[in-house]
């Protein structure tokens, strides 16, 4: 028999000591609070107001509950502008740290009373052994991203054991860490796993919203991806990924929930607080509460230009932090959260309180930098400890090679870290994250192998999806045995790939990009938890290929302190550094390039000279040809007593150099489609850089 005292607690969520449970929820205009308790079976088993009021916040202690209590909400109230009380509904927590099931859409069970429909939360009891394993706390300089979905990436791994696919414990077996570890990775982001619901469209559809940018609860992990018990299996993941020096950073989603709009579901923050925690859109008299803000595309906007809500994902951040141990955040949509009075203000309260909080300020914070309301593009315009995802970096990149003219000065500068949105003695040199491929979009394989998207799995008539994707199919649409059409894809993903690792900035990989993975020119497979979005372990003898072509250009970044932590002058944070790198660009004929040879709008080729130019330090020289033709290039001198020699030529089949021919005589052909990379050595000795290709 539990009853409810007044307690102590001021804390949000539910929190237990040595004899109950302390229980605090904000509900603003709510005049009861009822916390209802379930056991195992999820049947009730009391229902007890809570006491205690502090403004809006309610509370109250419950002696004799402990962790794994199954418990959920019921709000009273009158009717009230914006605000939504029905006590046939059972609520999920804002705070609840784990849910007892998926939350899965059935109009049946949500009719009237919805307790059967919704999961319930469970009081967690934090404690965890971690082995006195530590974060990794890489240098800036060592991160490599790979973006990778919990679930995809082990439903078809054969080393994995068939309960653990698809799981936490799934992502850490020790065959997939090998992978990561062998391929030079030091960080994984992780698309969501905060416990979210497929909108009830897909569900009628038979589909679901796989990727999971749809949360309903942000402390909670998706239950769908554990074996028995979501928090510890989380934690074990974190914990291991760690101890192989890898990083773990969330794709985190703030700025819209899976309540949809005004004709949408009340799961959670609707029946709290409405008008708090969403926005909307003004009146003539003040918000029309009818009308759920959108910048989002997504039905409703979160609403941190409020107070509580603003504290509620601090709240979240700073517990993936401290009790879950991750290291950082990808944040989707991130303009969003930066809107003040619907308006983007870069020096706002979201801002000011990351850079203030002694924890959070301490993180990774990546920026997706754009949302969909109005001008919601901000590219280059977070604040200056913020990393951002550089979409113009991965259109540029992939325009150049796809032999667009007139891309060659562009691409230069995406090259040397985009300085032009990211100005040096304001931005570090890793501000920007560079990608060839996200979730949302073409992997490597499909932007080498369609020109149209193929989205007719996700019901929309194929008309979702971006249709501006800069792929080339290279002559056929999709899969074909046609040699001469394989190989040109190969050879253009091996192009992509090394300009990816030789460019400045954070580099970015798609999970599975580095061994041919294919979503069947589907480039938007949110939708898809199938064969088309799950990684494809089963590899044919060009994914094999590639996939040493990537551990070896990785290893090279990783042993180059030009590619990986290029400073020239003015760059250094801290004061220049003695001995800047220089930097030089040849026109093939061998001259340095002029204002006219940049703006040449046929110019597909050109020399970037890069390194210590004096002396015998590292130095490299990079020849790009992105025509149609081969293009014989005239070499720079490397010095007195020091010669070229190749490294990297992405025109052969395994981007490993054919023996040296006319390097002696300072020539190299840079064949079509191809970059060649070339170091320097003494004419008698041994390479200055150490060997890096196996």
């Amino acid at each position: 028999m539990f009853v409810m005292e007044s307690g102590t607690g001021t804390r949000l969520g539910a929190h237990p000591d040595k004899k109950g449970c302390h229980f605090g929820v904000w509900a603003s205009g709510a005049r009861m609070v009822e916390l209802c308790l379930y056991d195992e079976a999820e049947q009730e088993v009391a229902r007890l107001a809570l006491p205690r009021t502090r403004g809006q916040h309610h509370y109250g202690y419950v002696p004799g509950v402990k962790a794994g209590q199954r418990y959920g909400y019921r709000i009273y109230g009158e009717a009230q502008p914006g605000l939504l009380f029905d006590p046939q509904k059972l609520l999920i927590d804002p705070y609840a740290q784990a849910l007892s099931r998926p939350l899965i859409w059935n109009d049946e069970a949500y009719e009237g009373d919805s307790a059967d429909m919704i999961p319930k939360c469970i009081v967690v009891d934090d404690r965890f052994d971690w082995q006195g394993v530590t974060k990794p706390d890489h240098k800036e300089s060592d991160l490599v991203l790979y973006e990778v979905h919990v679930r995809g990436m082990t439903m078809l791994h054969p080393a994995v054991p068939e309960a653990q696919r698809g799981t936490y414990l799934g992502m850490c077996h020790p065959k997939v860490i090998e992978h990561l570890q062998q391929l030079g990775i030091t960080a994984v982001q992780l698309l969501p796993v905060a416990a979210n619901m497929a909108e009830p469209r897909l569900q009628g559809m038979g589909l679901t919203n796989y990727w999971g940018y749809n949360p309903i609860a942000f402390f909670a992990p998706e239950p769908r991806y554990a074996v028995q018990e979501s928090v510890t299996e989380f934690k074990t993941m974190v914990r291991e990924l760690h101890r192989a020096g890898i990083e773990v950073i969330l794709d985190v989603v703030y700025n819209h929930t899976a309540e949809a709009g005004a004709d949408g579901p009340m799961l959670s923050f609707k029946g709290f607080d409405n008008a708090g925690y969403y926005g909307f859109e003004q009146g003539p008299h003040g918000p029309d509460y009818q009308r759920h803000l959108n910048v989002t595309g997504c039905g409703n906007s979160f609403n941190l230009d409020h107070p509580n809500t603003l504290r509620l994902v601090l709240d979240a951040l700073r517990y993936w932090v401290t009790e879950m141990q991750v290291d950082g955040f990808r944040f989707d949509l991130a303009v969003t959260l930066a809107r003040e009075a619907n308006e983007f203000e870069p020096m706002g309260a979201f801002f000011k309180a990351m850079m203030g909080d002694p924890v959070l300020s301490q993180v990774r914070l990546i920026a997706e930098p754009w949302d969909v309301g109005p001008f919601g593009y901000r590219l280059g315009q977070f604040p200056s400890q913020w990393h951002e995802t550089n979409d113009r970096y991965r259109d540029t990149v992939r325009a150049f090679w796809r032999g667009d003219a007139g891309r060659m000065g562009e691409f230069a500068t995406r090259l040397l870290g985009s300085r032009d949105l990211f100005p040096k003695g304001w931005r570090s040199p890793f501000s920007s994250v560079n990608y060839l491929c996200y979730h949302d979009g073409f992997t490597l394989e499909d932007l080498v192998s369609y020109n149209q998207r193929h989205n007719q799995a996700n019901g929309e008539e194929n008309r979702d999806g971006h249709s501006h994707n800069l792929s080339n199919n290279h002559g056929v649409e999709g899969p074909t045995l046609d040699p001469r059409v394989s190989s040109l894809r190969q050879q253009q993903k091996r192009n992509l790939i090394a300009t990816l690792l030789l460019s400045q900035g954070v580099p970015h990989f798609l999970g599975g990009d580095e061994m041919g993975r294919s979503q069947l020119g589907n480039n938007n497979a949110y939708c898809q938890d199938n064969h088309i979005s799950w990684l494809n372990w089963q590899l044919a003898s060009d994914d094999e290929k590639l996939l040493a072509f990537t551990r070896q250009m990785m290893k090279l970044r990783a042993e180059s302190q030009v590619f990986s932590n290029l400073r020239l002058r003015g760059e250094s944070w801290f004061g220049e550094p003695a001995d800047p790198h220089q930097v030089a660009w040849y026109h093939p004929d061998g001259h340095i390039l002029s204002e006219s040879d940049w703006a040449a709008p046929m110019a597909q080729a050109f020399a970037l000279d890069v390194g210590w130019h004096e002396g015998e330090g590292e130095r490299w020289l990079l020849l790009f040809n992105a025509s149609d033709y081969d293009i014989q290039f005239r070499l720079p001198s490397p010095g007195i007593g020091m010669e070229w020699i190749q490294v990297i030529d992405t025109a052969t089949n395994d981007g490993l150099p054919f023996l040296p021919d006319d390097i002696k005589r300072q020539v190299a052909v840079g064949r079509a489609h191809a970059l060649k990379l070339l170091t320097r050595r003494r004419e008698s000795g041994a390479p200055l850089v150490p060997a890096v290709l196996e």
